[in-house]
């Protein structure tokens, strides 16, 4: 079973900058993978996704603009680059894939299977 483990979470100011990194414990690991985050009280949410080759990405709309998801196939990593952070992005950052080539069609959690352990992103106002 696939092991995902994010790193990068942290403290930062608003309108700071944070990227964070996932990395998948199988290589090569050419899958479509997402982040989703969950601040308290909160459902899950999808922030950005992206396909097997980086060829296709998706981003929810309070993000698009600000945050670039990328990825090093050959590290078998994925990254969330977040610009202007602002204080309402304050959650646990989760990496996820569903080990299938292509995103999936929905943005649902129950569409991804493997789960990092999350990582905290904290935004000051």
């Amino acid at each position: 079973q696939v092991q995902l483990v994010e790193s990068g979470g942290g403290l930062v100011q608003a309108g700071g900058s944070l990227e964070l990194s996932c990395a998948a414990s199988e290589h090569p690991f050419n899958y479509a993978m997402g982040w989703f985050r969950q601040a308290p009280g909160k459902p899950r949410e999808f922030v950005a996704g992206i396909n097997w080759n980086g060829g296709r990405v998706r981003y929810t709309d309070v993000v698009n603009g600000r945050f670039t998801i990328s990825r090093d196939n050959g590290k078998s990593t994925v990254y969330l680059q977040m610009s202007s952070l602002k204080p309402e992005d304050t959650a646990i950052y989760y990496c996820t894939s569903d080990k299938k080539s292509f995103l999936p069609s929905g943005n649902d959690p129950s569409d991804y299977m493997y789960w990092g352990q999350g990582t905290q992103v904290t935004v000051s106002s």
